[in-house]
């Protein structure tokens, strides 16, 4: 069996790669990161094909002044539509091509004409839904919204549409697509992995005060401003919030003219450091409104970090409530505030849920069982396809 991966960027494609070229199965993966970033990816150089151009300059934009919402808009959407026009030009034989969403319409195409499967990856909800609730939450926050571009939803509503099959990793997101009409049987959950070797609990919360924090971006899509509520009228004595993470222009417009005591905006991390600030927190939130996964769930857990998440993401796929951590409802800040003053007042449950989310983690393995489970699909799809030729 030969699968051929296109993604534009890096995501989790190379942890699938990697996966798949350890079966035997990786024909080549489609990139738009230049090589010389790729050197740590522990890949053959023969098994990545580069496609950097307009990748790169999209990446530096900030540095060459091409900040512009208009022109970032249009370079994104050139990005997009080079990436599958060059995969298409350039796609070798195969029997499955898995494409991530936003960028394979064409090329997918062209890999069943020639007698392969095409998998559309979508990493998030439906494109329809997760732009619904962004439009509903900026509204409620009175900050314009631009909203997805419809060029893009476009494409990806006809990539859904031409797939023999979708893969997402969450059960939230699953459900998004049987919402807007695409039939269970054609959406197929596969959850992602973690690095256990890179994330360790490598210390252990302070007892002197109560550390909450969040990794990702500082984004109205991932909940901020319920997280800023909730932990404005926690009762604690000392107290501290760390956000890791780009503050998206919306939470810029937010947080003019207000205060946020022992609240601290730390802005990007390296992965590296990441492992020091879970182990050394008493809680990781996840408060999103649309969250395909969250990496930083299985991340946190494995550093023995319990983890309170909303129910869109994949934390009722990953969380054990009372055990690991806790579930919440989506757009709301009381019942997070709640579960935080759990936590709070209780340091016995924190201890315990910060074991439970250890063992948990441990338990589920890292990226092998995800790297199992999409080559044993990818199979299945290769081996249907043979038995109806």
């Amino acid at each position: 069996m030969r699968v051929v991966q296109s993604c534009h960027g890096k995501f989790h494609h190379f942890d699938l790669a990697r996966q798949l070229h350890q079966r035997g199965a990786l024909e080549c993966l489609f990139t738009g990161y230049p090589r010389w970033k790729l050197r740590h990816e522990q890949l053959p150089a023969s098994k990545v094909r580069t496609l950097p151009w307009l990748p790169t300059l999209y990446l530096a934009r900030g540095r060459l002044g091409l900040t512009q919402p208009w022109l970032e808009r249009e370079l994104a959407c050139c990005v997009r539509h080079s990436h599958d026009w060059l995969v298409r030009r350039s796609l070798p034989d195969c029997d499955v091509f898995v494409g991530i969403s936003g960028v394979s319409l064409t090329s997918g195409r062209r890999a069943q004409t020639r007698g392969a499967k095409y998998i559309c990856d979508r990493g998030s909800a439906h494109i329809a839904v997760h732009d619904r609730l962004l439009r509903e939450e900026f509204a409620k926050r009175k900050v314009p919204y631009v909203g997805t571009d419809p060029r893009d939803r476009a494409q990806e509503e006809a990539e859904y549409a031409a797939a023999d099959l979708i893969t997402v990793p969450s059960s939230f997101a699953q459900r998004t697509f049987v919402s807007e009409g695409v039939p269970v049987s054609r959406v197929r959950r596969v959850a992602y992995g973690m690095d256990l070797a890179r994330f360790q609990r490598v210390g252990q919360p302070p007892t002197d005060k109560f550390v909450v924090l969040f990794v990702g971006a500082i984004s109205f899509n991932k909940g901020i401003p319920y997280l800023l509520e909730a932990f404005a009228t926690l009762r604690h004595p000392r107290k501290e919030l760390v956000l890791v993470g780009v503050m998206a222009p919306e939470m810029t417009v937010f947080c003019q003219g207000k205060q946020f005591p022992h609240v601290t905006f730390v802005g990007h991390q390296p992965q590296a450091e990441l492992p020091r600030l879970m182990s050394t927190s008493h809680v990781l939130v996840l408060p999103s409104l649309s969250d395909g996964f969250g990496l930083v769930m299985g991340q946190a857990m494995a550093c023995g970090c319990p983890v309170i998440a909303s129910e869109n993401s994949g934390g009722p796929d990953l969380i054990a409530p009372g055990v690991s951590g806790f579930v919440i409802p989506a757009g709301q800040s009381e019942p997070l505030r709640e579960r935080l003053q759990q936590l709070a007042d209780d340091a016995p449950l924190q201890r315990a849920l910060a074991e439970g989310a250890f063992a948990s983690a441990r338990s589920l393995g890292g990226w092998d069982t995800y790297g199992r489970e999409y080559f044993t699909l990818c199979q299945q799809l290769s081996h249907s396809h043979a038995a109806d030729s």
